[in-house]
């Protein structure tokens, strides 16, 4: 497909939602119909997000009720959706109901958590509370797009920042069979992945300079990376996660480390990984230890592997807002829509953030 195909992104004033407007300036298949936010509605793009002033003239948000105004009947939509966890299901439900009474076809892709379990039961658990829209589950499947070769349904919910990086780093290792079905997990993640809301622990007083774990062994991103690992490895993975909060703005870095049923060389290690990923044109497999600002601004993920035989070491970078939120939410709109993959994302990382 090479026409233009008509883009809306819900919940766009955020950090996530402005990450997805700065790729979609820059894509060239999907165009921007409408950026939905009513705190945002009426404002100009620019003003809310001064980077994106030249990218679209004097484009504006608009409000909830008003975004299917902007599309054609019986057209074509890219659905993206970056509204809050827990509110999204709910307006994607409301919003494909829409579609369906003006004859769009549309694909939505959810970067909130709600449709990042396949059951709903799993969801309630781990978020404790009901869900939107437990009637679209069927509808939605989960996953890097890295570890399913073929989407047959017509909507994903995109595995949130931290599962990214730590599922990029786990599958491999658990497909291989070299350790045992357990891995432990430290994450460090910048300041962005909390959301644009001001709060304690993203206030720079607090963040600059200072470094910390949050929510250690309870943090439920391990529930997703668990059910990720099983999905794409075929193997039940018990799943140890620590996550900290660094003191910089974006990008995030995760190491695993797994106890090896019998002795394992680097070579072997690194194997693993340049054979899974070997036609991943996002995941590279780097000499040495991978780093940060290698990646950040980018939908790169660059994983580096240590071993001394016994123990194994995963680490994965990823920027949290591209390839762990908004570049993974456009990469599987790529898929969803039968573009190549790559479309609009093959931006390199600036290296000096």
């Amino acid at each position: 497909m090479s026409a233009s195909i008509p883009t809306v992104i819900i919940g766009a004033s955020g950090y996530v939602g402005g990450e997805l407007l700065r790729l979609i300036a820059g894509h060239p298949n999907f165009e921007l119909k409408a950026a939905v936010s009513d705190s945002a509605a009426g404002k100009a793009i620019g003003e809310v997000f001064g980077h994106l002033a030249t990218a679209f003239d004097a484009q504006t948000f608009v409000a909830h009720d008003d975004w299917l105004n902007h599309v054609a009947a019986n057209s074509d939509l890219a659905l993206f959706s970056a509204a809050p966890h827990g509110a999204s299901a709910a307006v994607i439900a409301n919003a494909i109901e829409a579609c369906e009474k003006q004859g769009i076809s549309l694909h939505v892709v959810d970067s909130s958590a709600d449709f990042r379990f396949a059951r709903q039961e799993q969801w309630e658990t781990v978020y404790r509370a009901e869900h939107g829209a437990p009637q679209l589950l069927d509808n939605f499947i989960c996953a890097v797009p890295e570890h399913l070769d073929k989407c047959d349904v017509a909507h994903v919910g995109h595995p949130g920042c931290f599962a990214t990086a730590s599922t990029l780093a786990t599958v491999p290792l658990i497909q291989s069979g070299l350790t045992e079905a357990e891995v432990f997990i430290s994450g460090v993640t910048g300041s962005t992945g909390s959301g644009k809301t001001p709060q304690a622990g993203t206030h720079h007083p607090e963040r600059n300079s200072n470094f910390y774990a949050y929510k250690p062994l309870d943090h439920r991103h391990a529930p997703e990376v668990a059910a990720l690992a099983e999905a794409a490895s075929g193997r039940a993975t018990t799943v140890h996660f620590v996550p900290h909060s660094g003191p910089f703005a974006r990008g995030i870095h995760v190491t695993l480390q797994a106890r090896a049923k019998f002795p394992v060389t680097d070579a072997q290690l690194r194997g693993v990984y340049e054979d899974a990923y070997a036609d991943a044109p996002f995941v590279q497999v780097v000499a040495g230890t991978p780093r940060i600002k290698n990646v950040v601004a980018s939908n790169q993920c660059h994983i580096g592997v240590a071993t001394d035989g016994d123990t194994v070491v995963v680490m994965a970078a990823i920027d949290n807002l591209v390839k762990g939120a908004a570049g993974g939410a456009v990469q599987w709109m790529n898929r969803l829509w039968d573009l190549p993959e790559t479309a609009g994302l093959n931006m390199p990382a600036p290296g000096w953030t």
